[in-house]
């Protein structure tokens, strides 16, 4: 069942028109958690725009180790890349949970139909170049619990739900994966979420994290 896209995600800035005629050209396809939806170094040319459930983005390194490099939710566009240029997939996208999107195979199609959407396009892909330079500058500056910090803001900000406790997040990720999102180890990880459970700023359980001090988890992460 499709959800409101998140704001600032490519369906949100889509007017109803140029959402219906994209509805037009694609079809409803839905993933189970866990599966595969889209392969690092696949030469298919097809585009996903999300419409419930959340992902990850991921790639593999030569030892064989996950890098997650994004999370996404409802309004993403998944694939445009390999649709505009031609070349395979720079990562793998994974179903976080159950998912429903729309595919579409002339996406490139579409956009020489709507030149507004193209603008918006490219406003997104300038919009993934500025944060994955955030997050050099991260791995170089911050420490683990920094890192750890900074993801669990931008996940509370994006997925928390307001409660008497906090706000709390359903966590999609596992510690390996949250591992990967901030490029530290496991045991790294595991001993910065027990100094945030120290400080007070946060409460931990299975895949679900609350919040306790959204501002005081801010400062840490800066």
């Amino acid at each position: 069942m499709a959800t409101s896209p998140e704001p600032g995600e490519f369906l949100a800035q889509l007017t109803p028109e140029e959402a219906a005629d994209l509805r037009a050209v694609g079809r409803t396809r839905r993933w189970e958690r866990g599966e595969t939806v889209m392969s690092e170094d696949d030469s298919a040319d097809w585009v996903l725009v999300l419409t419930s459930g959340r992902v990850k983005v991921s790639s593999h390194t030569a030892g064989g180790s996950e890098v997650v490099l994004a999370v996404r939710g409802p309004g993403a566009l998944l694939g445009d890349m390999s649709a505009l240029d031609g070349h395979p997939r720079s990562g793998t996208v994974t179903a976080l949970e159950p998912i429903e999107g729309l595919v579409v195979h002339d996406f490139t199609g579409y956009l020489s139909e709507h030149g507004r959407v193209g603008v918006l396009l490219m406003r997104l892909i300038i919009g993934r170049l500025r944060d994955a330079d955030r997050k050099r500058v991260e791995y170089g500056a911050f420490d683990t619990t920094g890192r750890v910090a900074t993801r669990l803001v931008e996940l509370a900000e994006r997925y928390g739900e307001q409660t008497s406790e906090g706000v709390r997040v359903a966590l999609p990720l596992s510690q390996d994966e949250l591992a990967g999102w901030t490029g530290a180890s496991r045991e790294a990880v595991s001993k910065a979420l027990r100094s945030l459970r120290d400080r007070g700023l946060i409460e931990t359980g299975r895949r679900r994290v609350i919040v306790h001090d959204l501002e005081g988890l801010r400062r840490r992460a800066r």
